[in-house]
C-alpha cells in the first residue's frame, strides 16, 4: 500500500503537476487545488513514485478524498 495524497479541504482541481511514474520527493507540489477562491498547492507527504492519479483537472473533491497514490 502506498502513501495517499488527500485533499485537505473541499475544492476544485486546477492542475495535476505530476504524471504516473514520476519520481517525487517529500514536499514536492503535486496538485493545485482551488478552494475559497484561492490556489492551494498540495504537497507530497513522502517521497516515492507516483503510482496512481485518481482525479483530473476540473474535478471537485471533498475533504480527505484520495487524489494521488505514491509508492
Amino acid at each position: 500500500m502506498g502513501v495517499e495524497v488527500k485533499a485537505p479541504m473541499p475544492g476544485k482541481i486546477l492542475e495535476i503537476l505530476v504524471k504516473v511514474g514520476d519520481p517525487v520527493k517529500e514536499d514536492d507540489e503535486v496538485v493545485m487545488l482551488e478552494a475559497m477562491k484561492m490556489e492551494n498547492p498540495i504537497y507530497a507527504p513522502a517521497g516515492g513514485t507516483v503510482k496512481e492519479i485518481k482525479v483530473k483537472a476540473n474535478d471537485s473533491v471533498d475533504t480527505e478524498q484520495v487524489m494521488i497514490i505514491i509508492e
